[in-house]
């Protein structure tokens, strides 16, 4: 597999653009971007998706992945229906009570599926980065965000082995967090909590386990231990720490949810 910068520098070329010309796009020095090509140096975190942008291909073009298998996911977004509604979640009222957009707040949404909750925060006048693991979901957020006039840097990325090297002060999760292995979640909340900055938030929701839930057959989800996911922000602030049993009708069979929803400020 290609490094990332022999991506850069075969795209580079495709494209016709000398390094000047490509520093020049991302305002960065073309010294920046030789040592990108001659593997001295990584592009940060935080410019991929913009790298991506401008040399025509996709976050995970650069990182040389080639052929990826065809998520779930990326069946249930395939239509032109919005797979989970167009309404943005609750939880997106709730923060912006607590941290309204008196100016650009940076969030970043972890798992935006279809991006309708990232194109609501972004209308209300937040700056949003956002990703998610299906490209056909992304596909369909660029659009979404194009119909709606508004700015949001979406890309496609695996938050299992994405790592986040930016401060935002607001971090935003609906529905990914019972897919961390066990063994992740310890140090995938604490890079979380960690560039978050201080009087920032962190909103997630995440699926509990109880025994009087029937659990769906072939689920490959991790469902956390109730208060588990409290525990992990017993240092922070508590604007929210609630756990809720609620009917679902997904996939047209009839069932039921546990859920534990925080919303917590770093002190």
């Amino acid at each position: 597999m290609s490094t990332i910068g022999e991506m850069i520098k075969k795209r580079r070329k495709i494209l016709n653009f000398t390094q000047q010309e490509l520093a020049g796009k991302l305002n960065i020095s073309s010294q920046a971007v030789s040592k990108w090509e001659n593997g001295v140096a990584l592009p940060d975190l935080g410019l991929m998706p913009r790298l991506a942008q401008v040399l025509e291909t996709s976050v995970d073009g650069l990182l040389g992945y080639q052929g990826a298998p065809v998520s779930k996911y990326d069946e249930r977004y395939q239509g032109e229906q919005f797979y989970w509604g167009l309404n943005p979640n609750h939880l997106c009222y709730e923060l912006m009570k607590l941290k309204p957009p008196v100016r650009p707040y940076r969030v970043l949404e972890i798992g935006c599926g279809e991006g309708k909750d990232a194109v609501f925060l972004a209308r209300c006048g937040y700056q949003v980065t956002a990703f998610d693991e299906s490209q056909a979901g992304i596909d369909k957020a660029l659009l979404l965000a194009e119909k709606n006039g508004v700015h949001v840097d979406f890309f496609k990325a695996n938050a299992l082995d994405y790592r986040i090297e930016e401060k935002y002060d607001l971090i935003y999760s609906s529905g990914f967090f019972d897919y961390l292995p066990d063994r992740m979640k310890e140090e995938f909340v604490s890079m979380l909590k960690e560039n978050t900055v201080v009087g920032g938030l962190n909103v997630i929701n995440a699926f509990v386990d109880k025994p009087f839930i029937k659990k769906k057959e072939g689920k490959q989800k991790t469902p956390w231990r109730s208060g588990e996911l409290f525990t992990c922000y017993h240092d922070w602030l508590f604007h929210k720490c609630d756990e809720v049993v609620f009917d679902c009708n997904s996939g047209g069979v009839p069932h039921q949810h546990c859920m534990d929803v925080l919303i917590a400020e770093k002190i």
